[in-house]
């Protein structure tokens, strides 16, 4: 019995007609696997640049590092910066992972949405297959380095949200309200900051509560908003939103919201001990999203990315106002800002 090395060089010989018909010899499911584990194309890593959301992405909240820094004194600035750093990259990566993961599972959705069918998946720019690859890929990465630098306190709250990343990309085809577990686990990291730094191993849940609650009733205001530029086509469909839901009522709601918002993180605040400086920018960005909401017309879809696009501002006009008061708060009493 010849070898299939000799058998391959024997059938090389014979022309290109007997080389087709080895490979059409190969198995279905040796080809299917050959194809799942093929090097990726330039329109497939055009598509994975896409699944990630990397074209628009919107950093990350370091409020709770800035909180505890503000709090602890014997915390050097070194070690803060140095934690932010780390999660700066970690939240780019969480970012990317619930972006697959959501077009993975609503790949059928969007085919049928105007603003979202040509996203990778609809169009066919990647097979469905190698986009959950591509997903098994950054979970592993992901847990990875999130055992490797995070402490066990911070990755057992993490933990906490990991099943929403599943569950949330389902939640418009059986429930209203998917904004609430995007709120919950895309402001966890408000614990995992403090919770990775701390001195004293205690988490101030008392003061981080109503920040987290004020984040979750923020991403409820700009995604409910977000959600009213597909609101004609997810009825057609038979998609639920809290945009649906609320209707004529979205901007009242919203408003609602936004006051809970701008009332919760001045409250967080003040059990933290923050000054002035802090509620300023807090009554800033909730002056923001009051002002932009006010005149927003949520039949209008342009309006409404508009609106929505406000979202790193007003995140960033907190997170500077906590940096600021923490550092104007060590300045006064004398603590050391960098070592």
């Amino acid at each position: 019995m010849s070898s299939p090395v000799a058998s391959y060089f024997a059938l090389s010989a014979e022309g290109p007609a007997a080389l087709k018909s080895l490979r059409q010899s190969v198995p279905p499911k040796v080809s299917a696997l050959q194809s799942l584990f093929a090097v990726p194309t330039a329109t497939e890593l055009q598509a994975w640049w896409e699944l990630c959301r990397l074209q628009n992405g919107m950093g990350c909240l370091a409020w709770s590092i800035a909180m505890v820094y503000h709090a602890q004194a014997n915390l050097t600035g070194l070690e803060a910066l140095t934690r932010t750093f780390v999660y700066f990259f970690l939240c780019i990566g969480i970012k990317c992972l619930i972006m697959t993961i959501d077009d993975i599972l609503d790949y059928d959705i969007d085919a049928n949405v105007e603003r979202t069918k040509k996203r990778a998946l609809p169009r066919g720019a990647i097979s469905i297959e190698r986009a959950w690859l591509f997903f098994a890929m950054q979970v592993v990465v992901g847990v990875a380095v999130a055992y490797k630098v995070l402490s066990s306190d911070a990755l057992a709250i993490s933990m906490t949200v990991w099943p929403l990343y599943v569950l949330y990309p389902t939640c418009k085809r059986w429930m209203s309200f998917a904004p609430v577990p995007l709120g919950l686990m895309f402001n966890i990291g408000v614990f995992m900051g403090w919770a990775d730094l701390t001195k004293d191993g205690r988490v101030a849940f008392d003061a981080l509560m109503p920040i987290y609650i004020g984040a979750l009733l923020w991403t409820i205001t700009y995604e409910t908003v977000y959600q009213h530029q597909d609101k004609v086509d997810d009825v057609k469909i038979g998609m639920k939103s809290l945009a649906i839901f609320c209707g004529k009522y979205t901007i009242p709601v919203c408003t609602a919201t936004t006051v809970g918002f701008g009332a919760l993180m001045s409250y967080g605040g003040w059990v933290n001990e923050h000054g002035f400086i802090y509620y300023t920018a807090v009554a800033v960005a909730t002056t923001i999203l009051s002002k932009n909401l006010m005149v927003t017309d949520i039949d209008e879809p342009k309006q409404c990315m508009q609106f929505f696009l406000l979202t790193p501002t007003v995140g960033n006009i907190v997170l500077g106002g906590l940096v600021a008061d923490a550092v104007a708060h060590r300045v006064a009493e004398g603590i050391p800002l960098l070592l």
